[in-house]
């Protein structure tokens, strides 16, 4: 039985939570409180196996609860937003404060997404309920320190020839993101194509939140823009990313590829097809097995290749795979990803 802590402000919301997390018979609400202080104190006394955090709640917010939580108690937390931009911007601060996961607020009874997005909390809080989580300390390396130690990582002798890097990501990624792209120096000279799986309506706060501890340019892709070096392009919502021949961004409409779009197996695809071996992927912590195959599809090209290693990973799923059919070249945690980056790039 999984046990799950409720914190949301609105009761009205939390009967909606708990109602959808209890109608699972392997799910159970052990306590659903309306702040911050009450949800740091329910972790302490009843050690929930996962806690649904709300954003905005009186006194200690969701923030402020799950940096207090993370620091002492620390316990898978699932940020539970609705995707208006303050509540989106306050969500990327509680992932940087140790959240595993965000979801959008499920729509309620009737709605067209209902059903989907009901699945979507429960799917996380099961997968969330199996992560070891570790005590996140106060002090954090600054990024100013985290560059010079890739600096100093990397080496100094002859560069590939490679002109683009593509990063798929899933559960977990946001914070591997951050962690490999505020280590690049501003002098990085590849443009950067990313695909993360995320809740729709979050992508553009995902995408600013990057780009404030990053020494490159993010931003969240347009149809046509020409690619450039030493810029980061993430996906939009519910379009597949590529390439053209003419190094311009293609989003394209097309299936979701088991049940994702944007997908990374399509990213790269598109890079093996347009660059070949002069490319760089990256597969990064996440469930399933999106963009596996592809991985190795472009290893064979000369591509260079990296997964994120398990010790890292929240979910080993995509680049476990990867790695389990010969795709990676490189396997490394996400500091020595960006030391890897800078080498090769």
């Amino acid at each position: 039985m999984i046990k799950v802590l409720v914190a949301e402000d609105s009761p009205t919301i939390r009967v909606f939570l708990t109602a959808i997390l209890e109608s699972e018979p392997d799910i159970k609400v052990v306590a659903a409180v309306s702040d911050g202080a009450a949800a740091v104190e329910a972790v302490r006394r009843l050690k929930p196996d996962v806690v649904t955090m709300d954003i905005h709640m009186p006194g200690l917010d969701g923030f402020s609860a799950t940096r207090e939580i993370m620091e002492t108690v620390p316990v898978p937390i699932v940020i539970v937003s609705g995707a208006v931009q303050d509540e989106v911007a306050a969500t990327f601060k509680a992932v940087e404060a140790g959240a595993l996961a965000f979801i959008r607020r499920p729509a309620g009874l009737g709605h067209d997404d209902h059903e989907r997005e009901a699945e979507a909390l429960v799917t996380s809080v099961r997968l969330m309920s199996e992560v070891k989580v570790v005590r996140r300390w106060k002090r954090a390396p600054a990024i100013a320190e985290r560059v010079a130690a890739v600096a100093a990582a990397a080496s100094s002798g002859p560069r590939d020839k490679a002109r683009v890097v593509a990063i798929g990501a899933s559960t977990g990624g946001p914070i591997a993101l951050q962690t490999i792209l505020s280590a690049l120096p501003a002098e990085f000279p590849l443009p950067i194509l990313v695909v993360q799986h995320i809740a729709r309506g979050f992508v553009t706060g995902f995408a600013d939140w990057l780009d404030a501890g990053c020494a490159l340019p993010v931003t969240v892709a347009r149809d046509g823009e020409e690619v450039m070096g030493g810029h980061v392009y993430v996906a939009p919502d519910d379009r597949h990313m590529g390439v053209d021949a003419y190094g311009r961004i293609q989003l394209i409409d097309s299936p979701p590829e088991a049940g994702l779009r944007p997908a990374v197996g399509h990213l790269f695809r598109s890079v093996a097809a347009q660059y070949g071996g002069r490319s760089i992927g990256v597969l990064l912590t996440g469930m399933g097995a999106d963009g596996a195959d592809d991985l190795c599809v472009l290893r064979t090209l000369g591509a260079v290749t990296i997964a994120q290693d398990a010790a890292s990973s929240v979910v080993h799923g995509m680049p476990g795979v990867a790695i389990e059919r010969g795709g990676a070249m490189h396997v490394l945690a996400p500091a020595a990803i960006a030391a890897k980056l800078v080498e090769v790039g």
